[in-house]
């Protein structure tokens, strides 16, 4: 019986063999989903998606109708070197930079004494001349009536010819001593205008509205219409009308047929950057320079502004249209390529580089800028194409440029 016991101890090595082993497709349809996975977290951690960025930017309407620009300053149509006719030492100086004058302002004086006192002796030789002429008016008086008295008793025969060819002579005379006074009258009064003007050119005025520019001389400067000598000043001051302030810009040859007169331009300064001014093409000049291959054209300003000065470097903006008042403000804008196809999202590259898918609201085009109006700021960075294969929470890269 213990033989027995043993024997049923043995192990049945054919439950093993006849077991069922797992299909092969099992195991295929692991490794697919383990390399799957691997995939995904290649895609996911390992590898980054490169994309093309966009700022969203300030932009005005206009630079979208704009078709040519051009660069230049700003220039005085109406200025003076403002000097004396006569040649005299500069005695005083009201103004200075920037003074902003009247026409008909005194500007300066230059000394006067000589030409008051050539002034005085006009008005005293005047003065003499009017008292000749009331004594030759008196002559004539007399004489005239001897004269009509003589004429009748000699018509009469009652007096001889002598008696009346004398009292004729005295009355000639006495006629050709009054118009003598009277001309010297009209000569006195010819040599006192002539010393009124003398002593009105040592006040030196103002020719028209302006703002001095620069003070070219001083108390005690020798001042001289020619200004020949080192030491001689030929203006006191430089002044120019702010009213007549234009735009000079050269266009080139090439570009030329792209400005037309009256043509609406958009007016911007290096100063005061943040102001757009309209204008318009005043004149095209007609003259090419040839060491430039230019033309200059001028531009008025429409609208005027108390900061603009003569000589501060502009630029001018040539437009197909004038611009309407509601398009004079800047708008902001992104690229219309980083904007979903609804129209709804767009996607914003964060500060650790990830994307952020972000609502947005759109206004008008400006060729291949859109306007938004609710959802992004100034210099907020989104991804500007392919935006359709992107999600939220994306890694990604920025391209080099």
């Amino acid at each position: 019986m213990p033989d027995a016991g043993l024997s049923e101890l043995k192990i049945d090595k054919t439950s093993f063999v006849n077991r069922k082993q797992p299909p092969k497709l099992v195991y295929l349809i692991i490794i697919v989903l383990i390399v799957i996975a691997a995939a995904g977290f290649y895609v996911r951690v390992v590898s980054v998606l490169t994309v093309d960025v966009s700022v969203v930017s300030l932009m005005y309407p206009s630079e979208s109708v704009t078709i040519l620009n051009a660069s230049g300053y700003v220039v005085a149509e109406r200025k003076a070197a403002v000097s004396s006719k006569i040649t005299g030492r500069l005695v005083s100086i009201n103004v200075e930079e920037g003074s902003r004058i009247k026409k008909g302002d005194i500007l300066a004086r230059l000394e006067n004494d000589d030409v008051i006192a050539a002034k005085d002796q006009a008005v005293a030789n005047l003065q003499i001349s009017k008292y000749e002429l009331d004594s030759a008016e008196a002559q004539f008086t007399n004489a005239e009536i001897n004269y009509k008295r003589y004429k009748k008793l000699s018509d009469a025969n009652v007096i001889s010819r002598s008696d009346y060819d004398a009292a004729l002579m005295r009355y000639q005379t006495a006629v050709a001593q009054k118009d003598a006074a009277q001309s010297k009258i009209r000569a006195s009064e010819a040599a006192l205008r002539s010393a009124v003007v003398n002593v009105e050119y040592t006040v030196i005025r103002a020719p028209f509205d302006a703002v001095v520019l620069t003070k070219n001389a001083d108390v005690g400067d020798i001042i001289t219409p020619l200004g020949a000598t080192a030491n001689v000043k030929a203006a006191v001051v430089s002044i120019a009308d702010l009213g007549s302030l234009m735009v000079e810009v050269d266009v080139s040859e090439s570009n030329i047929a792209k400005v037309k007169a009256a043509q609406p331009c958009e007016i911007t300064l290096d100063a005061i950057p943040d102001k757009r001014l309209r204008g318009n093409v005043h004149i095209i000049v007609p003259t090419a320079d040839r060491t430039k291959g230019a033309i200059t054209v001028k531009v008025n300003f429409i609208e005027k502004d108390p900061e603009i000065l003569p000589d501060m470097s502009a630029k001018v903006a040539f437009l197909s249209r004038a611009i309407a008042d509601s398009e004079k403000h800047p708008r902001t804008v992104v690229n219309s390529g980083a904007i979903s196809k609804n129209r709804q999202s767009v996607f914003v590259i964060t500060d650790n580089g990830t994307l952020k898918e972000t609502a947005i609201k759109t206004g008008g085009s400006f060729g291949d800028m859109t306007e938004i109006t609710e959802g992004l700021k100034v210099n907020d960075r989104v991804v500007s194409s392919g935006v359709s294969n992107l999600r939220d929470g994306q890694k990604i890269k920025i391209k080099e440029k």
